[in-house]
């Protein structure tokens, strides 16, 4: 077993220095702990260097400071003794089982305690006096009252331990909680203010590019009608959406989340906008109410649908349907497929994400893209909303 040749640390130099210090002093006052044994003057110093040097190497190499210093104060016992090496060793004891292995912590108290019975047993059998119990009294002193304190401050530190490893862990599973419902929230509020707002500004920066356009004084005063109601109603929105953010929002009260009832509206002001837009709503009339995940949904869907219509389709009709199934609600909006001939609006593809993104959160299916039809190329956004029957019963 060898020694470990890590660095000492500061408080075993000081044990060290001071056990060391406090043995010379002893020894050179006569103070012995078997004073008149053959091996005499000074002997006694031996046992006490070497565990004086032990004491450096209690931390970084405890069970072998553990061996050599059990061999030391059985040497100590031929000499006439010192104080400061009994002392020492009962740290030596308690610094093996605090620093040492797992099984040497379990091994060391098991064994300092068969070892105390023992002595005493042996020496009560031996002397048939009943002081002899005393000399069994001070081995557990020395071995396996420092064994066991050794177990109690370990025990106290490994619990120590895994309780702050617990909060730790508590603490970054919260910080990952933190972020991911920052960035769901930051992924819900870029959906609704791309929804609320880039409609009314694909409409104005289309007709602002027909007013430049066309040198019509009429038609420049309709585009500039046009421009003035989107720009308001984008602005009502804005204030709209900035109450719900803020708390303190004074008369900014939050609206209330758009259902589908407000379809007919969106679609008339497509249609205002210059689309040819139909609206094929064939729910039950006195239907159960959609919960209102799912109407929003449909809704922002619809009115994405359209504004993309705007942005991108070709001359011609734009078809709005819904449908109710027994459990999902479906929405298909189709429009020409093909370069348009008049001015259109950049796109940056937001939109398609968010539409995606609010079909998956409830757990439906989401299609975008090109098919054949019988008026010819059209571009088809379809959406399955998933209906749990218990939330309609609920909603009524």
């Amino acid at each position: 077993m060898a020694l470990s040749l890590a660095r000492p640390h500061r408080v075993d130099i000081t044990i060290a220095a001071v056990s060391l210090l406090s043995g010379l002093a002893l020894w050179a006052l006569g103070l012995h702990t078997q004073p008149g044994r053959d091996l005499g003057g000074t002997w006694a110093l031996i046992p006490l260097a070497v565990l004086a040097c032990l004491e450096l190497v209690r931390r970084t190499a405890p069970q072998a400071a553990l061996t050599v210093g059990t061999l030391a104060l059985v040497a100590d016992q031929f000499t006439e003794g010192n104080l400061a090496s009994i002392m020492m060793f009962t740290d030596i004891v308690y610094a093996a089982v605090v620093y040492g292995t797992p099984a040497a912590a379990r091994r060391i108290p098991v064994t300092t305690g068969l070892i105390t019975v023992a002595v005493t047993v042996g020496f009560l059998a031996w002397f048939r006096e009943p002081e002899a119990i005393l000399i069994g009294v001070i081995t557990g002193v020395i071995s396996f009252g420092p064994a066991t304190t050794g177990v109690l401050v370990r025990n106290h530190r490994e619990a120590a331990d895994a309780a702050r490893l617990r909060a730790e862990q508590t603490a970054l599973l919260a910080e990952m909680d933190r972020v991911q419902a920052v960035t769901a929230e930051r992924a819900r509020m870029a959906r609704e203010l791309h929804d609320m707002v880039a409609n009314h500004l694909s409409a104005i920066a289309i007709h602002s590019t027909a007013a430049l356009s066309l040198d019509d004084p009429r038609t420049s005063a309709d585009a500039l009608a046009v421009i003035r109601e989107n720009s308001v109603e984008g602005l009502a929105e804005m204030r709209r959406l900035i109450g719900i953010l803020r708390d303190d929002s004074g008369d900014l009260e939050p609206a209330a989340a758009p259902t589908l009832d407000g379809l007919a509206a969106l679609v008339a002001g497509a249609r205002a906008n210059g689309l040819d837009v139909t609206l094929d709503d064939s729910r039950p009339p006195q239907g159960p109410k959609l919960p209102a995940p799912v109407e929003l949904a449909a809704y922002r869907i619809v009115q994405e649908s359209l504004t993309n219509a705007l942005k991108h389709a070709s001359p011609g009709r734009v078809a709005v349907t819904l449908t109710q199934e027994p459990r999902a609600l479906t929405v298909r909006v189709s429009s020409p497929y093909g370069d348009p001939s008049g001015p259109r609006a950049p796109g940056s593809g937001a939109g398609l994400v968010g539409m995606r993104e609010r079909t998956e959160l409830l757990g439906g299916a989401f299609e975008a893209g090109p098919e054949n039809s019988p008026d010819g190329t059209v571009w088809s956004v379809f959406a399955t909303l998933p209906v749990d029957p218990a939330d309609e019963g609920a909603k009524e």
